[in-house]
């Protein structure tokens, strides 16, 4: 029996590694293009008229026609897209990228009324749901991020 348990350990250090090799090495790369398509999937939705945001974007940036900023808003989402997906200017991406990530967190500071069930911060709405849920794309962001090589000219 002892004999059955050691192999059974062996096997599973064996599909541990596997499976620890197989993240390290298309883990980030994945996160990159994962959060490359969802940009360029949200922006497409706002270019094309079809964003279930909308009324949370015109509420969190009024001094904007919606008309005007909504599509603006998506061909900025899709250029972040684009550069996250084939790795273009990948500094410039990502300046547009927290950009636009500091720009999602308006609502809760201009509209908390939207974000907030009866004010209370810990009791979010939906759309207060899906503005927190950008901590997750953020902290993509930051690993994402520590894959660009730092400039060696300075």
């Amino acid at each position: 029996m002892g004999a059955t348990v050691m192999g059974g350990r062996g096997w599973w250090q064996r599909v541990d590694a596997a499976m620890v090799g197989f993240m390290a090495a298309w883990g980030i790369r994945l996160l990159r293009i994962c959060l490359g398509l969802v940009f360029i999937w949200f922006g497409a939705l706002k270019v094309s008229g079809h964003s279930p945001v909308v009324a949370l974007v015109a509420a969190a940036v009024p001094w904007f026609p919606p008309e005007t900023f909504v599509p603006f808003l998506g061909v900025w989402e899709i250029l972040v897209g684009v550069g996250l997906l084939f790795r273009v200017a990948l500094r410039l991406t990502l300046l547009l990228f927290w950009l636009q990530m500091a720009g999602t967190f308006l609502v809760l500071v201009l509209r908390p009324d939207i974000a907030f069930q009866h004010g209370n911060p810990l009791l979010l709405t939906t759309e207060g749901e899906f503005v927190i849920k950008n901590l997750v794309l953020i902290a993509a962001g930051l690993v994402v991020g520590s894959t660009v090589p730092q400039d060696q000219s300075s």
